[in-house]
């Protein structure tokens, strides 16, 4: 279905089209139909299917062409900054031609910031917990005037123990019949159900299982290699297959930091992305990745929900994550907006303990390949300059000089373990 079938606004359309979107997913069809004739709806989808513009036009259409709602400000609840920011620039984007005023609330910046913003006012306000509940504690932020609340990315929230701040910001707000109440969520917790429960108005439940993104729209291969030898095959792949950005993942902060400097050591634009970073320097990290200005990116799960880059080539999962879900929300990041994308997996000795879960999650096995050892490429010594490439240099005494069937423990690239 397209979205000009639907009798919506004609400057939301004309912005919508502009932003390349024409079929709708399966989660925007389905969700619009309800949504649009205001009732409230639990969304259960992953990442990268289209939540965002599904609650924006929801949100927008309403806010026009109802007097009600006209008179009362949107609240969109998110659990980061990064996320906040990502909401707001789409909201920017759709709300081309009408006549919102939109703002994001967060921590990280002056709290003197955030109340100027909303003593303009605000007809759309997009914020994260603590920031709102310090608002609301404060009196600038008035919650009972809420006509329309959505809930983003909600098992996030209570993963992060937000709990206690999306209750109370819940009791301040009008009773669940006098407001039309989106929430949108990967997987459903008996935390998650409660809130359903108590504070949504009998809603309509939506669900886009994992198996659909996950299957349908990424290519998926697994690599079985030793630990030490990862960044040799990394190296390898990204030299033989080329691709235009790369978002990869390690589990600590520390291993992301130093594999962002290795990268930068072999030639390759790279910078990492880990919660401890300033606000101000992670914000700008993204922004200058979304904008082409360096190739890869190496992040933690911190980068794993929110970030909507709509045209990534691959993602890299340099370790296997604990978490199975982080599974789909990390290779989520590609094949977005309608495109391809190809997420590459490495099991070593220490992850490999993880696929059996991340497998019974999608539903399927992912395919193997095995590296030729010709695919392992040597690795510069950080004295190297940059703009020196790979290839023009044979393994030399201070640079490691690696086969992948020497040393280290008894693990062959090709075996499941």
């Amino acid at each position: 279905m397209k979205f000009n079938e639907y009798k919506l606004e004609p400057r939301l359309l004309k912005a919508i089209a502009s932003r390349g979107y024409k079929t709708m997913t399966d989660v925007q069809e389905k969700t619009l139909a309800v949504s649009l004739k205001g009732r409230d709806v639990t969304v259960q989808s992953q990442t990268g299917t289209g939540k965002t513009a599904v609650f924006l036009i929801t949100l927008m259409e309403r806010m026009l062409h109802s007097k009600k709602y006209q008179r009362q400000p949107a609240l969109i609840i998110v659990p980061t900054r990064e996320l906040a920011v990502q909401v707001e620039g789409e909201a920017r984007l759709l709300s081309r031609g009408l006549d919102f005023s939109i703002g994001s609330l967060y921590g990280g910046v002056s709290v003197t910031q955030n109340i100027a913003k909303l003593r303009r006012g605000l007809d759309i306000i997009i914020g994260t917990p603590g920031r709102l509940m310090d608002l609301s504690d404060k009196g600038h932020l008035k919650l009972r005037e809420v006509g329309i609340l959505v809930i983003d990315e909600a098992d996030r929230m209570l993963d992060m123990g937000f709990l206690p701040d999306i209750k109370k910001l819940l009791s301040r707000m009008p009773v669940r019949t006098a407001r039309q109440t989106l929430l949108f969520s990967a997987t459903l917790t008996r935390a998650s159900k409660k809130i359903i429960s108590e504070h949504l108005n009998r809603p309509v439940m939506i669900e886009i299982t994992p198996e659909q993104l996950t299957v349908d729209a990424v290519s998926q291969e697994l690599y079985h290699v030793k630990k030490q030898a990862r960044l040799n095959l990394m190296l390898g792949i990204l030299k033989e297959q080329a691709p235009r950005n790369a978002l990869i993942f390690t589990n600590m902060k520390y291993v992301a930091s130093r594999l962002s400097k290795k990268l930068k050591s072999n030639g390759y634009q790279s910078q990492h992305l880990t919660g401890d970073l300033p606000q101000n320097r992670r914000q700008r990290i993204i922004n200058d990745f979304m904008a082409g200005k360096f190739a890869y990116l190496v992040a933690t799960d911190v980068a794993a929900r929110g970030l909507q880059i709509d045209d990534l080539d691959m993602v890299i999962n340099y370790d296997l994550p604990l978490d199975s879900e982080n599974y789909v929300h990390r290779i989520g990041r590609t094949a977005r907006a309608g495109n391809t994308g190809k997420a590459i997996s490495f099991a070593c000795e220490k992850t490999a303990g993880n696929l059996s879960a991340i497998e019974s999650l999608i539903g399927m096995k992912i395919p193997v390949r095995k590296a030729d050892h010709r695919l392992y490429a040597p690795i510069l010594d950080e004295a190297v300059r940059p703009e020196q490439t790979i290839q023009h240099h044979a393994p030399q005494k201070n640079r490691s000089s690696f086969h992948p069937n020497k040393g280290g423990r008894s693990f062959r690239p090709g075996n499941r373990v």
